[in-house]
């Protein structure tokens, strides 16, 4: 346990960044038991770090681990836990939990059996964290983490600081709204970087190159984290990182699933699976019409990649501008709203508002008669009416 101690101190001094998500305020970190999810690269690792800093500060005992740790090839979680406890332990964050078989069991006899320990766990988004052998759904508090807003962006890159805006402020305050952002930034330079190099916060590391630290976090969901799920059969990664870039070469797009069965040389049923998956990982995002149920086994009435940035990572000589709006559009949106497509324009959010994204010459013709409808347009700064700067909203959280 020394070695761990040992470990767990350099991990947590070498957390330098200046800011924090605002998820750290809104988590219970005085609750037994939190779990946090989340895509890689998208910074669960560096919150935990951070709040186990600003408690080493205050004089908690505190300890970081990773489950994947060599030291767990012969020692139990629980035994950790005890060990730890009665040492003086208080405060036993743990990474990475997917890579430990029977984590699970083992968290639920720590919570039952060491009430003064607080711990706190994360893993991928890929693994339904809760549903596991042991119930920790009437124990643990969820939480996920999801990539940079363009609000958060600008923060972090030390451009300016902003506050969230609801959706219905963004429509009935717009042109205030950006009036006053715009007069202090170029707004249009800063949110053409953020939709290329943005959404994941090692950008602040000057020495990581970004595309190949992405192209990193994807192959890796690939050909390690998937091995995790069950009867996942890991000799499909390759398959499953083909899949992706056909993905990535077309979305958003009505899926043909025989085509693409044909292109992977996978069987159409393991194609449907494939998408569960990759849409868990956060690698993609399916979205049908309202109402209508898909499970893992149906056709979804679209797919788009989840984050812009994906796209330059995946099939840079091809972003197609109008994909990569709609792709915006639906990641910042999803975060607090149901989206789901709308026959005449692009998206219906929350089954009452109805968006159409475009360029700055989109007009506003095929939803004229729609009630609560707007047009979110690229490559403006300010709009008019019902006509909303796209950027906009990137301050939805």
């Amino acid at each position: 346990m020394e070695k761990l101690t040992e470990k767990s101190n350099i991990s947590i001094q070498s957390i330098l960044y200046p800011y924090q998500r605002d998820v750290i305020g809104k988590i219970n970190w005085e609750w037994r038991m939190n779990g946090i999810i989340g895509a890689r690269g998208t910074g669960k690792t560096t919150l935990l770090l951070q709040k186990l800093q600003q408690l080493q500060k205050e004089g908690r005992e505190v300890l970081y681990v990773r489950l994947d740790d060599l030291y767990f090839a012969d020692h139990s979680i629980y035994d950790l836990a005890d060990n730890f406890r009665k040492n003086g332990g208080e405060y036993l964050y743990m990474d990475e939990v997917h890579k430990y078989p029977g984590w699970a069991r083992e968290f639920k006899n720590i919570y039952d059996s060491i009430p003064e320990l607080k711990l706190v766990f994360s893993g991928s988004s890929i693994i339904e964290l809760t549903k596991q052998e042991a119930d920790l759904s009437r124990r643990a508090l969820m939480y996920e983490m999801t990539g940079l807003s363009f609000r958060e962006y600008l923060l972090m890159a030390n451009v300016i600081s902003l506050p969230v805006y609801l959706l219905t402020e963004i429509f009935d305050d717009h042109v205030k709204i950006a009036s006053g952002i715009v007069k202090n930034i170029p707004v249009l330079k800063y949110f053409s970087s953020y939709l290329k190099s943005g959404y994941y916060p090692y950008f602040m590391e000057p020495n990581r190159d970004y595309f190949t630290t992405l192209e990193q976090i994807i192959r890796t969901v690939m050909e390690t984290d998937l091995r995790f799920i069950e009867n996942f059969d890991i000799s499909q990664s390759r398959k499953m990182l083909t899949l992706l870039k056909v993905i990535a070469s077309s979305v958003p797009f009505k899926p043909n699933i025989s085509k693409i069965s044909q292109k992977t040389d996978l069987h159409r049923q393991t194609v449907l699976h494939y998408f569960h998956y990759l849409e868990k990982a956060k690698m993609i995002k399916l979205v049908n019409q309202p109402e209508r149920y898909i499970s893992r086994l149906q056709k979804p009435d679209k797919i788009f990649l989840d984050n812009p940035n994906l796209f330059y990572a995946l099939n840079p000589e091809m972003v197609n501008t109008g994909n990569l709006r709609e792709t915006f559009a639906l990641n910042q949106l999803s975060v607090k709203h149901d989206v789901f497509l709308h026959e005449q324009a692009d998206f219906q959010v929350d089954n009452k508002f109805v968006l159409e994204i475009g360029g700055k010459n989109k007009d506003s013709q095929q939803i004229r008669d729609i009630d609560n409808s707007f047009v979110f347009m690229d490559d403006i700064e300010i709009g008019h009416n019902n006509r909303i700067p796209m950027w906009l909203l990137g301050f939805l959280y």
